[in-house]
Parts: structure tokens; sequence; C-alpha cells
């Protein structure tokens, strides 16, 4: 995946969760921030951050937030990124044959599924959750309490009962990982949820990203530690 136009600034504040004030060539300038989440550990004042200048001259806001520095790891804070990024994947994945059918946004129950994959007579319901947050060169999910999040795991283990086959991918954005964990000191029923989902069979994969100025792409997986 691949960002045009980009940019570097320095990030100064952000007044709330959609937008940021970042110093750009000089000047104060407001951007939009493309993920709602807290990002506290990420979004700290005078930390590098990348920029994509949108292609919208009537855009109240020229500037996308995409990445930021974490000391020297580059990290893509892109809330929509890990579904272009894993449709990407999916194809060279070896996880299903050639044939393989990959639908997007495919509705099921009360929740709507990131991915629908058909291989062999075979439905794959695949629910993608990118992950922002580390600690130590561990990441953790969420950075903040999800009730989404909980329903969606739900529903995948309902899907079992129905024929699915349910898969939760943890997209995670950065380099350098050697460990996805549930961060139960922040949403203890997501972790509940998600060992519950693994005893069930829901298959839990983790896949690190190879980041880099203007791109992101899957390039290696990691084990996930419940």
């Amino acid at each position: 995946m691949r960002y045009p136009n980009l940019t570097e600034g320095v990030f100064l504040s952000r007044p709330n969760r959609f937008v940021a004030q970042v110093l750009l060539e000089g000047r104060e300038e407001t951007v939009h921030v493309k993920n709602t989440g807290r990002c506290r550990e990420l979004l700290v004042p005078g930390a590098r951050v990348c920029l994509v200048k949108s292609d919208n001259p009537g855009r109240r806001t020229a500037y996308d937030l995409v990445a930021v520095w974490k000391g020297e790891r580059l990290i893509n804070m892109d809330a929509q990124a890990p579904n272009h990024i894993l449709e990407e994947y999916l194809p060279r994945s070896g996880l299903f044959g050639p044939e393989a059918v990959i639908r997007p946004e495919y509705p099921h129950g009360d929740s709507r599924f990131d991915f629908l994959v058909e291989d062999g007579g075979v439905r794959h319901l695949i629910e993608v959750k990118g992950v922002t947050l580390e600690r130590e060169d561990v990441a953790y999910f969420p950075d903040a309490p999800t009730e989404r999040g909980v329903k969606h795991i739900r529903g995948l283990i309902r899907a079992l009962d129905e024929g699915f086959t349910s898969w939760l991918c943890f997209v995670v954005q950065m380099e350098g990982i050697r460990a996805v964990r549930p961060n139960d000191g922040t949403h203890p029923a997501f972790g509940e949820a998600l060992r519950d989902a693994h005893a069930a069979g829901v298959h839990i994969l983790a896949l690190g990203c190879r980041v880099a100025p203007g791109e992101a792409e899957i390039a290696y997986h990691i084990p996930v530690v419940l």
C-alpha cells in the first residue's frame, strides 16, 4: 500500500480526535488525523509525522496524518490502512487457494465483517484489527475499550455454528514486534472474548508490517499470546 504526495512535519497538539496541529515547512497547519483512537503514546509534542496532501481543493484540511515516528520506529496509524494492506496480502498469503474469491464488507448477523473469502466451497469470515500500541517490542490491542470489537468476536464464534470458518486478524502497523497480546488492563472483556474465540476454533492471526515513509505491507507473522 502506497501513499502519494507524502511530506513530513512535527506534531504539536491534538485539539480533538479528528484533527491535529503540526509544524509544516515553518508554519502551523491543521491536519486530519486518520485514526480516532487515543494514540496518546504516539502523538506526543515534537514527534515526527508523515502527512499526505489531499487532491481535493474543497477540503477543510489539506493534509492527512498517516504515520508517526516513535523513537526510531515508524508506525503507520492510518485506521483505514489495515484492510487495504490485508486485501493486498490475501492473494499471496498461501492461506487460501488461487481461485478464492475475496469479498470486502460482508454483512452477517448483526455485524458487518471486513471480508468474506469463498474458497472451494468453504466460507471464511475475516475481521481485521489494526494495532498501533507497542510496549517493549510487544503489541497490544485495543488501546481503548471497544465494545464493537467484542461484538465482532462474539459474531465470529456464532458463525462457526453456521458452517463458516472464522478468522480474527491483527495487522500490526509497525516492524520489530515479537508478540501480540490482548490489552487486558484496558479492556478485560476483549481479552476474555479473544480467549473464548480461540477455544471455540476461531483462527487468531497476527501479521506485522514493513513500514516506510509512504508505504506499508505485510512482511512477517507474529505469535499471539493469549
